[in-house]
């Protein structure tokens, strides 16, 4: 069951980033196709070790709405993190208090705590350093510290990605 899910995953995907259909002669390109179909069948030899535990939760239809709704809403955070690192940088004083924060999580799962770390990282001005899974804790550098108490720090980074992350991943 878990091959043939990330077989799924595997070709869905491939099919999504080469679209092999060409909308001027209404014909899909089998060849892509065929590489699309071999890629996935070694995807899913090679790296079943690393997919997950319970596919059956990696179908879940509401998994898939807190994803739908996770996107607009880390997009709208790293567009917001974008412009306040241009401020920064264009200000003539350039205001900025770097400085590492231990912030804490309460998702357990390894695809949730890796996908809030690379949402942290991906918004700007803030980088994942270092985790420490088993207590909770990711370590952030912060180009503004706002707050250097690990409460607030949490309410302020993790706390507006981990609500959906742990909808989707737990």
């Amino acid at each position: 069951m878990r091959r043939l899910a990330l077989f799924i995953v595997s070709f869905l995907t491939w099919l999504l980033l080469v679209f092999p259909y060409q909308p001027s002669t209404g014909e899909w390109d089998l060849e892509s196709i065929y590489v699309g179909l071999g890629s996935a069948f070694l995807v899913s030899i090679l790296f079943i070790g690393i997919f997950t535990r319970s596919p059956k939760k990696f179908f879940d239809p509401r998994r898939w709405f807190w994803l739908a709704v996770y996107i607009p809403v880390f997009l709208y955070y790293m567009v917001k993190a974008n412009l306040q690192v241009v401020y920064l940088a264009l200000h003539p004083k350039m205001p900025i208090e770097p400085g590492i924060v231990r912030v804490r999580t309460r998702l357990k799962s390894d695809s949730g705590i890796t996908a809030l770390a690379n949402s942290i990282t991906l918004t700007p001005g803030t980088f994942t350093l270092d985790l420490d899974p088993e207590q909770g804790y990711l370590y952030v550098h912060w180009l503004k510290v706002k707050s250097p108490e690990e409460e607030e720090a949490t309410r302020e980074i993790p706390g507006r990605f981990e609500k959906f992350l742990k909808r989707i991943f737990e």
